[in-house]
């Protein structure tokens, strides 16, 4: 990890602007004037908007629970031992207005300005504002959750199936995924699948891969004892038959495009897979890798419509030939049928999920990049085949340019057959070309050899062309080489043997919404079809679905931080640079830790990192035996992937009647495995709703036998400002920056999972290929490897985090814990008595969240979980956490951005659901045709002329007051039926009569 050397008080000295010495001064004269600051008040705080009782509210709620204050509740709740004695060492708060001035300030330290040909996987591209104005800024699209309740989110899954749509026809395989992370961890969940295959132990990368993703790929395949050999193409070797797959580039990292027919046919021979990383918009040129025969398809699709954002978040791609669909990681949507015969969409191969194979799990991908492969399907939609064979033509035809221009300039080229990247061998004037490249502000790539790579993209002008035929010594201008070559240009991909003679994106639904009109229509239609924050709360119990700011939200799309390619040199990403420092500085501060690392880019990938940091330390030590994970049965289903792919051995530890471990358990389990024991991973508090008192007992005892503590970031919602994990003996944690730190969800990601290390593992914190730390960060350093494709992961949803901290100020923060404690309490007192309330602490009370109990419904009602999930839906709201961690429960986490109106609304569903299964249990209605049997009601069936239920149309689409005709959320399908789906598997859009039938 790169970090600036700068003391905190230069960096506050740099970002000094004119509002933070304003505020400076007004702070030193208050403390002389009272008479000031009756005058001149000062502002507003942030928090007042983000918390959503007010204090009448909050008063009101504490009376319920029988306490005075807030302070009392937090002594009943939290134990006395692991409290906070002082406030957070955080800037004072400061307001919206104030805090996007500074913010503005930072992004101008960016230098956009300079225009990056460096390639890599990174391109510049047009993103249509359209896109940009109602999907990517629209919180109708980023406020919605995993859509696991998918009668209310048809609209994201359709997008989500156009993605796989365009996946499939551009990579000519049979089935995609819904996104990964980025490219390079896609790579190296290549090269796991091909080992779960065949189990071989050994794996090919072609040497020309991009060098992030061959570092990701060596880190990720060490920890599962898979051995990288990194080879040229031609000297690969299969016939030892010890081979599970290979892995290459197509265009390679030199940008040459390149027949590797004979190698496919040698690895399948000898039963070893192929495996392809390419470019989405070479492919519209160039054979796809199903034409050539590859069994996976890899790669980002960045360039579909997403900007640089100086690395993320981007969506990457993933495709496989039909026979392999069983081990792709991620998640998969499929079209199924609803109680109405009706065609709909759900995530299909659902065992897939970790929770469910948690040990076993093929893959710990969590978080996908949902509203970025949104943003990317629908570029695909506004531009349709045509649009895209424009643009990839736009490019390559550009890239002819320039190698015409080097070759008249005196220079080599390295490669015949490129897409968009000229490899140059410079024959003279290396230091005038850097010269003359500084004098146009353009970055270049330059290769280990001291070769230059150009690497264009659809944003280049014929002003950008001439500037780069400048720099490499051409005298003539792009126009003059056009029209001296007559338009005929050598080496055109569409003339060549690679040339794709395949069509892609011939479903209507690519070619139906080409004009802006019939485009904002569609993505409004499809936004209708979801439910999110900006309709109702989303209280899911370890998902902390809580208010995204629009202040926060806003300098995501700006140029400063959107247009930054992530291999710039540092000086080029100032601003970026500055807030990494400081958010550092304040996620320290809150955690207790001593070093955070940005690099993961999910809560998943930060729990990974977080263990293999443990693992690099314990081997340095010597201590390689120590592969045992201890970890609790009610655990983040994450946690034993996770662990799994860090090599470790997965021992479960019991939970006791009251939701903490069992300590005994505990105790007898790590003197048995005290010789192997690598660590233990723990969430606080507990996945079930408590803070454990023998948290620091539990420390103490797996650091006394020589092992680490992991403490589970999930839950810092209710811990921030109140204790510190590195305060009460967590070793590593990660942060779920999509949770407690207000990124949102995006329909299923962005994510993003920083970790938080004690200072004995910075050592171990991942490192970067292309962009290293700097010398003196490296003095003793032992990196684990790497773990993301861009040196700080997301990096462009990191100002959303920062703005929240400085918004909320350690008051603020302390505030937002409080009442999200205070919230969890109030709706488990109000639903206590009629729903068993699973897990409390010792004085009755929980911490943010908690489960209530539907098991004993099965018995009396043949009613389970899964239908108040879906009764809640003809209420207006979005189920909680559906059977985890305990099957048939739900799981509540209401957090501190709902008011008690919202919190009431909730609980009186929830309690007239509860009525109605009383209903049932009476006889009153059949245990098969009742309300919650057959929601959720759609507007189409509550219309329909014949009723035939035994029960009226108002209760079942306006079952109690507040779920007005005006505000109605209805659910656009009836139940879904997983059955059909898992047997009858369609991954990619029907035909389009069937959209007409169903509009109609």
């Amino acid at each position: 990890m790169i970090r600036l050397q700068s003391s905190r008080h230069r960096l506050m000295g740099i970002l000094a602007c004119q509002n933070t010495s304003r505020r400076a001064k007004l702070v030193t004269t208050h403390r002389y004037s009272s008479v000031l600051s009756t005058i001149f008040p000062k502002h507003e705080e942030f928090s007042k908007r983000h918390i959503g009782p007010s204090k009448e509210q909050q008063q009101k709620m504490l009376e319920r629970l029988g306490v005075k204050s807030l302070d009392e509740l937090m002594d009943k709740t939290i134990p006395a031992d692991i409290r906070l004695s002082k406030d957070l060492d955080l800037e004072e708060s400061v307001c919206e207005n104030e805090i996007l001035g500074r913010l503005h300030q930072l992004a101008k330290q960016n230098r956009c300005e300079w225009r990056s040909y460096i390639g890599m996987g990174y391109y510049n591209c047009s993103v249509p504002p359209t896109i940009v104005r109602n999907m990517l800024e629209n919180p109708g699209w980023s406020t919605p959750y995993t859509p696991y309740q998918p009668e209310m989110a048809q609209g994201r899954l359709e997008s989500l199936l156009n993605y796989q749509t365009m996946v499939v026809d551009m990579t000519g395989l049979d089935i995609a995924n819904a996104s990964l992370l980025d490219e390079a961890t896609a790579a190296a969940e290549a090269v796991s699948l091909c080992f779960r295959h065949n189990k071989r132990i050994k794996f090919y990368v072609d040497e020309k891969i991009n060098p992030q993703a061959l570092e990701v790929v060596r880190t990720r395949a060490a920890l599962i004892g898979v051995e990288i050999f990194v080879e040229k193409i031609e000297r690969m070797d299969f016939s030892c038959r010890d081979f599970s797959g290979v892995l290459i580039q197509y265009p390679n990292t030199e940008g040459k495009v390149f027949d590797f027919g004979d190698l496919i046919e040698q690895a399948h021979t000898h039963g070893s897979l192929v495996a392809c990383s390419t470019d989405l918009l070479a492919l519209a040129l160039i054979k796809s890798p199903g034409e050539l025969g590859c069994d996976v398809a890899l790669g980002s699709s960045q360039r579909f419509g997403v900007p640089l954002n100086y690395g993320g978040p981007h969506a990457a791609f993933f495709a496989v030939k039909n026979e392999l669909k069983r081990l792709m990681p991620g998640r998969v949507v499929g079209v199924t049928r609803d109680s109405h015969g009706k065609k709909v969409y759900r995530l299909a191969l659902q065992t897939r999920e970790q929770h469910i194979r948690r040990a076993k799990a093929t893959s710990n991908i969590c978080t996908a990049q949902a509203l970025l492969a949104n943003m990317s399907a629908m570029f695909a939609v506004y531009h349709g085949a045509e649009g895209i064979r424009h643009l990839a033509n736009r490019v390559h035809n550009a890239a002819l340019l320039l190698a015409e221009g080097v070759r008249q300039a005196g220079h080599y080229l390295v490669h015949s057959d490129f897409f968009d990247t000229v490899m140059i061998h410079l024959t003279s004037g290396i230091h005038d070309i850097y010269r003359r490249s500084g004098e146009k502000m353009i970055n270049l790539r330059i290769y280990n050899d001291g070769k230059i790579g150009v690497a264009l993209d659809e944003t280049v002008t014929e002003k950008d062309l001439d500037d780069l035929l400048y720099v490499f010594g051409c005298e003539k201008t792009s126009a003059e080489l056009a029209e001296e070559i007559g338009g005929k240009l050598d080496g055109k991909l569409s003339e060549s043997a690679f040339r794709r003679r395949t069509d892609f994106l011939t479903h209507p639904v690519f070619e139906r919404y080409r004009t802006e009109t019939n485009l904002v229509r569609y993505m409004k239609r499809l936004e209708n079809k979801d439910v999110s924050l900006v309709h109702s709360m989303m209280p899911l119990g370890s998902c902390t679905m809580k208010l995204n700011a629009t202040s926060q939200m806003e300098p995501i799309s700006w140029r400063e931080f959107a247009n930054i390619h992530p291999y710039v040199p540092i000086d080029q990403a100032r601003g970026y640079q500055l807030l990494i420092k400081e958010l550092e500085r304040d996620l320290c501060e809150i955690t207790g830790y001593d070093s955070i690392c940005f690099q993961p880019n999910s809560g998943a990938q930060g729990e990974f990192t977080g263990l293999a940091a443990i693992r690099a330390y314990l081997k340095s030590r010597g201590e390689h035996q120590r592969t045992v994970c201890l970890i609790p049965t009610s655990a983040h289903g994450t946690n034993p992937a996770s662990a799994q792919m860090c090599g470790m051995r997965v021992v479960p530890v019991k939970v006791d009647a009251s939701g903490s471990i069992d300590m005994d358990n505990l105790r007898t389990l790590a003197h048995k495995y005290s010789d192997n024991l690598a660590a233990i991973m723990l969430t606080y508090p507990s996945t079930n709703g408590v803070f454990e008192d023998g948290i620091q007992e539990t420390c103490d005892l797996i650091h006394r036998l020589g092992g680490q503590v992991y403490v589970d970031g999930a839950n810092m919602n209710a811990q921030v400002g109140l204790c510190r994990p590195g305060d009460y003996g967590s070793d590593v944690s990660h942060l779920n920056l999509h949770k407690t730190f207000c990124i949102p969800h995006g329909g299923g990601g962005p994510g993003m999972g920083p970790i938080g290390v004690k200072k004995h593992l910075v050592p171990f914190l991942p490192t970067h290929p292309v962009v290293p730390p700097p010398e003196s960060m490296m003095s003793n350093a032992k990196p684990l490897g790497v773990v993301s494709a861009a040196p700080w992961g997301s990096a462009c949803i990191l100002p959303i985090s920062w703005a929240y901290v400085k918004m909320m100020g350690a008051q603020g923060l302390m505030e937002a814990s409080k009442i999200a404690i205070l919230n969890a309490n109030y709706m488990a007192q109000r639903l206590k008595d009629h729903y068993k309330v699973v897990y409390t602490g010792q004085n009755g009370l929980n911490a943010h969240e908690f489960i209530i109990d539907a098991r004993n419904f099965k018995a009396t009602a043949n009613i389970e979980a899964a239908d108040i999930a879906k009764r809640l839906q003809d209420y207006g709201f979005h189920a909680p956490t559906m059977s985890w961690p305990v099957t048939n429960t739900l799981m509540l986490e209401p957090t501190e951005s709902e008011d008690m109106e919202e919190l009431d609304r909730y609980c009186d569903s929830l309690i007239a659901i509860r009525k109605e299964i009383q209903d049932i249990e009476d006889g009153k209605f059949d245990k098969e045709v009742n309300p919650l049997k057959m929601a959720p009601h759609t507007l189409q069936s509550i219309s329909a002329d014949e009723w035939s239920r035994p029960y009226s149309r108002t209760q079942a689409a306006y079952p109690l007051p507040h779920v007005q005709p005006d505000i109605k959320i209805w659910p656009t399908v009836g139940r879904i039926d997983d059955v059909y789906g898992d047997q009858n598997l369609v991954c990619t859009c029907p035909p389009m009569d069937s959209y007409v039938d169903d509009e109609q």
